[in-house]
C-alpha cells in the first residue's frame, strides 16, 4: 500500500547527516508526481520499500524517494499563526 498518492505535497526528511542525499534534499518540499513500484520489498522484507515516489521539487528537479525519506509538509501558516 503505498504512503503518498501522486498530487499530494510532501517534505523530504533525511536526519542522516551523513547520508549523501541529506545535504541534497533534507527539508524540500515538493509534489509525489508518480509512483512507482519496484522489487526493493522482497530484498529488505519490507514491502512498503516496493514503493519509490518521484517528487517535483519546488526548485523545478525531480527526484525518487523511499517511504522512509517523506514526510507531510511543515504548514507554513500554522507556524506563522503560533
Amino acid at each position: 500500500m503505498a504512503r503518498f498518492a501522486e498530487g499530494d505535497r510532501v517534505r523530504v526528511d533525511i536526519p542522516d547527516e551523513t547520508d549523501p542525499e541529506h545535504s541534497r534534499f533534507h527539508g524540500d518540499h515538493g509534489e509525489v508526481v508518480k509512483v512507482l513500484t519496484d522489487d526493493a520489498g522482497t530484498v529488505t522484507g519490507d514491502d512498503r520499500d516496493s514503493q519509490l515516489y518521484r517528487v517535483a521539487l519546488e526548485d523545478g528537479e525531480t527526484a525518487d524517494f523511499r517511504w522512509r525519506d517523506l514526510r507531510p509538509p511543515i504548514d507554513d501558516s500554522t507556524e506563522a499563526e503560533n
